[in-house]
């Protein structure tokens, strides 16, 4: 219990006239949620349990090399570009966007490849390169994902769920846009080349999810990137991160480094703040955590506090594939390979199924390149490659010991990338780390180490999946990708969009 000192109202009145919101973790849901909040009038604290702000965008600098741990790929700018409004200021000022053209390679185990964009006629180019006839199902696809994108993104995006009727409403669209089948079924109905349906299907691993098992909704992927492009940020994305540092730190917010937070403080059966792993309550008006949703229920509440997120249906829920992740800065430039590269496996289907429901750590991979040096060579020394190579494999219930693994697999890695696109690598690699699923657990308590939280399916999105405001616990939201709309940039800071529909102003509390 809180002690009468340290409950809020009395803590605001000795600190702060204005109301007080706690953020657990600095990802981009929390980073968002934290202008937004300042927006509205709260006295914004952040604490966060890593040395540096960004989440899954943390950034590591080894060797005179800078690298991206996680997101790298920008769309929906106008997202961002909204928070820096909320603060009185441009992003253009301070943020300098690349479009990339094409947005990616995507190259399969031959050698053939296919080069995606937002240029209709380059695209339809593309597809004629691989099977002409399915040029007018291309152009059908599209329009599909048009629609697709119009009502899932830019009216649903930001709509909270915290009703069975708020699914009851959406059923007609749902039906009539066929997001009950997968989006590999849906894709499917419009390609005949089997490449280019895997071409057109894969986008749901981006944000965690199985093509062969993700909603059709999730087909507005393409349609996203095509109305609103895809970026870089030069500096990186770590440069977004600490672009929306300074403006939460402009608006007075503070953030509250190596702060790890060991549970939410409930009374009354609701938020009235956090207390530390160290011991230190902070007391607050409102919490929101942008920690995994799953981790947040499972390990920041007592049970005592949860109705619908039992233990029992934490568990039992199904959660996103894990990344192997390996990171490595080279002593020359590959300047002929592209920003973002798609290396497909020989097997599409299976290896998925072995990801995402047999859970094993499959001989073969499929891949996703970076080398932003390809755009930004200050991300390296002179003459040099920064790169990072992605690897999806299974989450953690695959019990596989990642710590005599790890190393095994990097080199695999390596002689494939050696073998295809990065001739000469193993003789020149100058600095190198890996993370694994077990990294993304104990770093980012992310829940049996899923990269994304819970698997975007149907039974797992929008009302099915954890609310923005919690349904068990009085003022507390959620942000991130555990709750809706899910994973990817546009979805975490859509997440924060929706505090400001069901959170309260700052005023109620005074």
């Amino acid at each position: 219990m809180l002690t009468q000192a340290e409950r809020p109202s009395n803590l605001a009145a000795r600190e702060a006239p204005r109301a007080h919101a706690l953020v657990i973790g600095s990802g981009f849901g929390g980073l968002a949620a934290a202008i937004r909040l300042g927006a509205r009038g709260y006295r914004v604290t952040i604490v966060e349990k890593r040395d540096a702000p960004g989440g899954r965008a943390y950034v590591y600098r080894q060797d005179g090399f800078t690298f991206d741990a996680g997101p790298t790929i920008v769309t929906a700018p106008f997202l961002f570009e909204e928070l820096w409004r909320l603060c009185g200021r441009e992003m253009g000022n301070d943020i300098d966007l690349r479009p990339m053209l094409p947005f990616y390679r995507i190259r399969f185990a031959d050698g053939a490849h296919f080069d995606y964009s937002g240029d209709a006629e380059a695209m339809r180019a593309e597809v004629a390169r691989f099977s002409p006839g399915d040029v007018d199902g291309f152009m059908r696809f599209m329009e599909t994902s048009r629609e697709i994108c119009r009502i899932g993104f830019e009216q649903l995006g930001d709509a909270p769920f915290a009703s069975p009727l708020d699914m009851l409403r959406i059923a007609p669209d749902l039906v009539r846009l066929q997001g009950y089948r997968s989006v590999y079924a849906l894709v499917s109905q419009h390609f005949r080349n089997e490449r280019l349906r895997t071409i057109f299907s894969f986008h749901p691993l981006l944000i965690g999810g199985n093509p062969f098992r993700a909603s059709a909704i999730y087909c507005l992927i393409a349609a996203l990137e095509k109305r609103w492009g895809v970026h870089f940020a030069m500096g990186g994305t770590g440069a977004l991160v600490k672009g929306l540092v300074a403006l939460i730190e402009g608006q007075g917010g503070r953030i509250r480094y190596n702060c790890a937070v060991d549970s939410i403080i409930v009374e009354k059966g609701a938020a009235r703040g956090v207390r530390l792993a160290n011991g230190e309550t902070i007391a607050a008006d409102i919490v929101v955590s942008n920690a995994d949703s799953a981790w947040t229920y499972r390990h920041l509440l007592p049970a005592s506090a949860r109705r619908r997120w039992s233990d029992r249906k934490i568990e039992r829920a199904n959660y996103s594939m894990g990344l192997f992740l390996w990171y490595f800065g080279v002593r020359r430039r590959y300047d002929d390979v592209l920003h973002h590269t798609i290396l497909m496996g020989p097997r599409y289907r299976d290896l998925l199924t072995d990801i995402f429901q047999r859970k094993i750590l499959a001989d073969d991979f499929s891949l996703y390149l970076h080398r932003p040096t390809a755009t930004d060579p200050s991300l390296a020394p002179p003459g040099c490659d920064t790169f990072y190579v992605l690897s999806p494999v299974p989450n953690l219930e695959g019990g596989q010991d990642w710590p005599a693994l790890a190393e095994d697999y990097r080199r695999r890695i390596a002689d494939a990338l050696e073998a295809s696109i990065l001739p000469g690598l193993s003789s020149q690699i100058a600095t190198s780390r890996i993370a694994t699923p077990l990294d993304f657990q104990h770093e980012l308590d992310a829940y049996r180490g899923s990269a994304f939280g819970m698997e975007p399916i149907l039974t797992q999105s929008a009302w099915f999946r954890p609310h923005n405001a919690s349904e068990d616990v009085r003022n507390l939201f959620l942000v991130g990708a555990g709750t809706h709309p899910g994973a990817g940039l546009p979805g975490v800071l859509s997440s924060a969009r929706i505090l400001d529909k069901v959170a309260p102003h700052a005023s109620a509390f005074t």
